[in-house]
């Protein structure tokens, strides 16, 4: 048996552990090569099928109520901290609370299976208040199903590498380069994906001072101020409701299904808390493909307004200015429109 093969099997449990800890605390290095691999060598009873689940399970239980304790107590700054770790940071946070929003706890059962969702889905458990007790029977249900995925898919591989001797034989030798080739497969997937993104929105990015501009402009001209829209899911709102303003909350969602409250005649900017603008970035993408021309993120979103020190204002929910922003309010019943 190969070196590196004789000691992954001699440490078997004990890497399994570490790997999937290191990954659940939100360092972005995959281990679902390693569950695979697990699985393949229990195949052979190399290792023991049980005792690799429950590794995957206390390293999962260990690092997720980390995760929910720190999202109770510190709330959003959690989920930027682990956001900006995540190499799927444009699903991060805005996906993981719309998904709590439609499906509570039902969320944990296949949160871990959605790059980024699996990173905040704790912290953002903890931040809505969930009792742990519930929280800890969904996440563990969850990460068992999880777990058991990939071992068993890794098992089913190794039933049948054991039909063919000389192909047994040929992947004990090379089990630690194909080992190592999926991990830096799937590190090269998800780099390339941030980055393929982050080119397509760097171009469409407007600044702070360039809004502030702006507003000064129109207000000091008498003509109609650029379009705001403040895309912050209400758990965004907690830590500081204000907006920029004559901002407009709205829903990423309702937003993009009722394209036609947007104006053609001004600026559209879009902002939100996430890393890089991610949300309000992908969809000032899918609007323009749906021919919204004049739609741009705000660099920084709504932090970066803020920590530039320009005016922030209360909002205040009263009549839309439009017939059309009146016919979206039933679909969010979080959604209030200040006077433009």
């Amino acid at each position: 048996m190969p070196i590196a093969l004789a000691f992954f099997v001699h440490y078997a449990y004990l890497i399994v552990f570490l790997w999937v800890l290191v990954e659940q605390v939100g360092i972005p290095i995959p281990s679902v090569p390693v569950l695979l691999t697990a699985g393949t060598l229990s195949a052979t009873h190399t290792v023991n099928h049980l005792y690799v689940v429950m590794s995957v399970l206390f390293a999962c239980l260990i690092a997720d109520t980390i995760w929910f304790a720190l999202g109770r107590r510190f709330g959003n700054s959690v989920l930027k901290l682990l956001c900006r770790l995540s190499f799927e940071a444009s699903t991060c946070v805005s996906k993981t609370e719309g998904y709590f929003t439609r499906r509570g706890p039902v969320t944990l059962l296949f949160a871990k299976f959605v790059p980024g969702l699996s990173t905040v889905a704790a912290p953002i458990a903890g931040q809505t208040g969930m009792p742990y007790s519930k929280f800890l029977m969904w996440d563990l249900a969850g990460s068992l199903i999880w777990g058991e995925t990939f071992i068993l898919a890794g098992r089913f591989f190794g039933d049948v590498a054991k039909k063919s001797a000389p192909f047994l034989h040929w992947l004990g030798h090379f089990a630690f380069l194909i080992f190592v080739l999926m991990v830096m497969g799937f590190l090269a997937h998800r780099i390339w994906k941030q980055r393929k993104f982050l080119q397509q929105v760097r171009e469409l990015r407007l600044e702070p001072s360039e809004l502030k501009g702006m507003l000064d402009a129109a207000e000091a001209s008498g003509l109609k101020p650029p379009f705001i829209v403040d895309l912050r899911h209400p758990l965004d709102y907690l830590p500081d409701p204000r907006v920029l303003p004559g901002a407009l909350r709205i829903g990423p969602n309702e937003l993009k299904l009722h394209s036609e409250i947007i104006p053609r005649d001004r600026d559209v900017i879009l902002y939100c808390t996430c890393p890089s603008e991610e949300t309000s970035a992908k969809l000032a993408l899918q609007l323009h493909k749906m021919g919204v021309y004049r739609v741009r993120p705000l660099r920084g979103g709504f932090d970066g307004w803020k920590e530039a020190g320009y005016p922030l204002v209360d909002y205040v929910s009263e009549t839309p200015s439009s017939e059309v922003v009146q016919k979206i309010l039933p679909a969010n019943s979080n959604t209030a429109v200040p006077s433009m």
